[in-house]
């Protein structure tokens, strides 16, 4: 994964295994606290 901050605030992430050519997911600031802050209280299970 590849995260990038943008100049607008909002942040991008993108699978670096596609070689820069799939889709962009761009999520706002808010947005993007609350997925680290459930990552690092272990909220999201992780799959094997």
């Amino acid at each position: 994964m590849e995260v990038a901050h943008l100049v607008d605030g909002n942040v991008a992430v993108r699978d670096t295994k596609d070689s820069g050519n799939g889709p962009v997911l761009a999520f706002a600031p808010g947005e993007w606290d609350a997925f680290l802050t459930g990552l690092a209280g272990g909220r999201f299970e992780r799959r094997q």
